[in-house]
């Protein structure tokens, strides 16, 4: 009798002990609590410009802005060299010249042409007050002083007498100041690469009513490559990225 109570015993505990696996098996793990995502500050400090670096008033700075409101003494004469690059003119000519500066940038500018089989020309560069009157005068002459104040500057309104800009051409003069001079291979690569260089097309297509002047693909303007760059990923012009007031005219 004794021995069928142990047995009994011994089976019992045996299902109560596969029961309680069974349980415990088909009981769901407790979920472990979600850990919180650690919210991440936000980053509010935008990549700013200071336009503060350098002068857009004074003429030897590379941001200086030259325009129908802005205007320099007609006296003014830049350090000038004539730059190391093909030129139209012989360079005993006063507009084979540009500044120091402008001179390092374009030599840049034409070998990195050179590199990619486009050959640029050095058309123009400084003009002196003197020489932008005679100018001028020639054009008024021609066209009448409305017209002529379409593409051309009056004296101490020019942005070649500071030394910073330079009118390119092409192996034959191919569109010599011509708007169709944007289709050629000069003009494509200068439209495309100029920035990288530190310049600018100054008088961009659509912008008359805030620069002044008509379209003008061949004249482009040092700035160095930190404004360049900027002025290229946001398509605007000095007049506007440095928040100054549309120059269409002298009033």
């Amino acid at each position: 009798m004794k021995r069928i109570i142990t047995i009994s015993l011994i089976i019992v505990s045996i299902l109560c002990a596969v029961g309680f696996l069974i349980l415990n098996k088909n009981k769901s793990p407790a979920k472990s609590p979600t850990p919180q995502e650690t919210q991440q500050p936000q980053n509010t400090t935008q990549n700013s410009f200071d336009k503060t670096k350098y002068s857009t008033s004074d003429p030897t700075s590379i941001w200086v802005v030259v325009n129908k409101k802005n205007g320099i003494p007609e006296s003014f004469i830049p350090e000038l060299v004539v730059p190391d690059v093909k030129l139209r003119l012989s360079p005993n000519e006063e507009q084979m010249q540009i500044n120091k500066p402008t001179a390092t940038a374009i030599k840049e500018l034409f070998d990195g042409a050179e590199k990619e089989g486009v050959t640029l020309v050095f058309g123009s560069g400084y003009r002196s007050g003197v020489l932008q009157k005679q100018f001028y005068d020639s054009y008024k002459a021609k066209d009448g002083q409305k017209g002529a104040d379409t593409y051309s500057a009056r004296p101490g309104h020019s942005e070649h007498q500071t030394g910073f800009s330079a009118d390119l051409d092409s192996v034959g003069n191919k569109c010599h100041l011509e708007i169709c001079w944007e289709d050629t291979i000069e003009g494509k690569w200068i439209k495309d690469n100029a920035y990288k260089y530190g310049f600018i097309i100054r008088y961009p297509k659509d912008k008359q009513s805030i620069t002044g002047y008509q379209y003008e693909p061949w004249h482009i303007r040092y700035v160095g490559k930190e404004l360049s760059q900027e002025l290229h990923k946001t398509n605007k012009t000095l007049e506007e990225f440095f928040d100054m007031p549309p120059a269409p005219d002298y009033n």
